[in-house]
């Protein structure tokens, strides 16, 4: 069943969301990320997705220490994104109780790196592909490359990465709803993963939308705008899963 995955953006230890990831058009939701945590566990989330913007912008982990604060104050497992490069990082992160790490910018300049983090650590890694019209997003969204989604989605499938996180960068943040094809498209090249979206659900019908798609390797979608603006609450999001 399709999980609705509420979003943890961190920058400058608080709890934020940005407009199509751009700094300048940042919304501070929250001081305290690790009760913000807890709401969206107490509101019946079954999963975490936490990013560390200021690891993204560094291009190393930054909020470890909250992190890893997060994910020993829940009983759901949690991921985390945001400038992990090595096996150190990831092994730290994992020590500190995190279920997954997400692998980025990574995926794009070192796929033999990733096929070496897949063969240590196993389903504890992730790769998340941020793509606007089909290329492939790296550097916080800063740069975009020759490189289409599907052929990283295909590459990372082949070196062993079992969950992709695919975002629609064009989508987040605007609440329009999902790139419905893109995710169609994505899941469809890459049966032996598992994918989660993300970008642009803003109510219960995109839940559905994406439901109604019949894709048996579709994960789940994360959530964040939407959930801190008030659209829509957790419980609606997940009562639309078909």
């Amino acid at each position: 069943m399709l999980m609705i995955i509420p979003a943890i953006d961190l920058k400058n230890g608080r709890c934020v969301r940005l407009r199509q990831g751009r700094i300048e058009e940042m919304t501070v939701y929250s001081d305290d990320p690790v009760a913000m945590a807890r709401h969206w566990e107490s509101e019946g989330a079954r999963f975490l997705h936490v990013v560390d913007l200021d690891g993204a912008f560094e291009k190393r982990p930054v909020h470890t220490e909250m992190t890893g604060a997060i994910a020993r104050a829940l009983a759901i497992p949690v991921e985390l994104g945001g400038g992990i490069r090595t096996a150190e990082q990831v092994r730290d992160l994992l020590g500190r109780g995190l279920s997954r790490v997400i692998l980025g910018t990574m995926a794009c300049a070192d796929p033999a790196g990733v096929r070496e983090l897949v063969k240590e650590f196993g389903a504890a890694i992730a790769v998340g592909i941020d793509a606007r019209n089909g290329k492939v997003q790296v550097k916080g969204w800063v740069e975009t490359t020759d490189v289409t989604a599907l052929d990283l989605a295909q590459s990372m499938a082949q070196a062993g990465v079992r969950t992709l996180i695919y975002t629609d960068t064009a989508t987040d943040g605007m609440l329009g709803g999902p790139n419905l094809e893109a995710v169609r498209t994505l899941c469809e090249a890459v049966p032996g993963c598992r994918v989660i979206a993300s970008g642009g659900v803003s109510e219960p019908a995109h839940v559905s939308d994406l439901s109604a798609l019949g894709l048996s390797n579709l994960d789940g979608v994360i959530v964040g705008k939407a959930l801190y603006d008030g659209r829509a609450t957790l419980r609606e999001l997940q009562a639309a899963v078909r």
